[in-house]
């Protein structure tokens, strides 16, 4: 059966601060405010049916899914990590305008060939993300829930939908949510 539902959840606040801070590859946990954050996006999927819950193995992904996914097993899948944000990891949007003032202007602008200086290549980092989606949309499962984080989630509705996301969603511990119509075309629902 073809996955017909996905929901992509967004990790909540993690003790390195998500909500400031550039954490692509860098393993950091949720904090308390992450995990209730958790619990209340465990409620709100209350009615949800998953077949399926796959994580990043990073901890605040995989460890905010077991908090959504109760007793269900959690699928890690490798290929949901972030990108990896180079000399940029564990910064603030501040802090990389001061120390990079010409690479922030060329990403905030989107500058055609923008790459993370040091960091995973953009183009690598679709493909990993869209391999792990392909492993995902081959589960034989009808709804999945992946947690995971905003470029991924970013990526994955873009690349399935064929627009981007509006900047700067999904906010931590926010939920995207896709539907395939019979014509096997993705929608945000």
């Amino acid at each position: 059966m073809p996955l017909r539902r996905l929901v992509m959840l967004r990790h909540g606040e993690t003790v390195g601060k998500s909500s400031e801070r550039f954490h692509g590859a860098k393993d950091v946990a949720l904090s308390d405010a992450g995990r209730a954050q958790m619990r209340a996006a465990a409620r709100s999927l209350r009615q949800a049916i998953f077949d399926l819950v796959v994580a990043s193995p990073l901890r605040r992904a995989w460890e905010a899914a077991t908090i959504i996914a109760g007793p269900a097993p959690v699928r890690l899948e490798e290929g949901l990590r972030e990108i990896h944000f180079g000399r940029w990891e564990g910064l603030t949007d501040g802090e990389i305008a001061l120390r990079d003032p010409v690479l922030h202007r060329e990403w905030r602008e989107r500058a055609p060939g923008f790459e993370y200086p040091g960091g995973e290549l953009r183009a690598e980092f679709r493909a990993r993300v869209m391999r792990a989606f392909e492993r995902i949309d081959a589960s034989g499962a009808e709804g999945a829930l992946v947690v995971a984080h905003k470029g991924v989630i970013r990526t994955l509705s873009e690349s399935l939908c064929g627009s981007p996301l509006p900047d700067g969603r999904p906010d931590l511990a926010a939920a995207v949510r896709l539907s395939r119509d019979a014509g096997d075309a993705w929608r945000l629902r």
